[in-house]
């Protein structure tokens, strides 16, 4: 069994892992408009999308999934050498999550974060990861509503567990980053409600012209 300290420097990586906001990391590299700009404010690939750039929606959501695997499997890597507990190896994955939701490298200005607890899921455990993953994918395949997707996946995402593993300790985790998830989408539900949210590829607030970071002007 890990010490108090390991645990805590493990968990606390896993969240500095989770706190690199790939859409404002690829929007810089790329001179796109300050995803907290435009749109939904959020960083994350629907509302990169909004730039009508895909290769950086693509990206940023490539990088928001991954480090939810990554976060994850070095967990899993670890955890004979460190001592990390089955229970211990899916709160780092929740600890790279709330990183994403409120990164410390961003102003704590995080997104939603469907992409990285996707990536939390399927690295947990592929096959529930998988049935959540295909609940997003048909809804927003029916609904072309992306928050929708979101919502149903994350209120399917602990009953999944359950039929698959029964109620333990894990499956608390799964419901606190599916009540977290939804948590971050309650704008969107009172838009969906009212008729008001937009579909995927969307032009709500659509991103501005000017490029991020904005240019210099003048020399002094």
């Amino acid at each position: 069994m890990a010490s108090l300290p390991v645990q805590i420097l493990v968990l606390l990586v896993a969240y500095l892992i989770g706190s690199v906001s790939f859409g404002v990391v690829v929007s810089r590299l790329m001179g796109l408009a300050d995803p907290h700009s435009y749109g939904s404010g959020n960083p994350g690939a629907t509302n990169v999308l909004r730039t009508g750039n895909k290769k950086a929606a693509l990206f940023t959501l490539l990088g928001d999934v991954g480090k939810g695997v990554v976060a994850v499997l070095l967990a899993k890597w670890l955890a004979p050498s460190l001592g990390l507990s089955p229970l211990l190896v899916m709160l780092v994955g929740l600890a790279a999550f709330i990183g994403h939701l409120y990164p410390v490298f961003h102003g704590f200005k995080g997104g939603k974060g469907v992409a990285t607890a996707g990536g939390v899921l399927l690295a947990m455990n592929p096959l529930h990861g998988l049935a959540v993953l295909a609940t997003w994918l048909a809804v927003a395949f029916v609904t072309r509503y992306s928050s929708l997707a979101a919502i149903v996946a994350a209120l399917m995402a602990p009953i999944y567990w359950q039929l698959f593993y029964g109620i333990d300790a894990r499956a608390l985790v799964v419901l606190l980053i599916a009540a977290l998830l939804i948590w971050r989408h309650r704008e969107n539900i009172n838009r969906l409600l009212t008729g008001k949210e937009s579909k995927i590829g969307g032009g709500r607030k659509a991103a501005p012209k000017v490029k991020y970071p904005p240019p210099r002007v003048g020399g002094h």
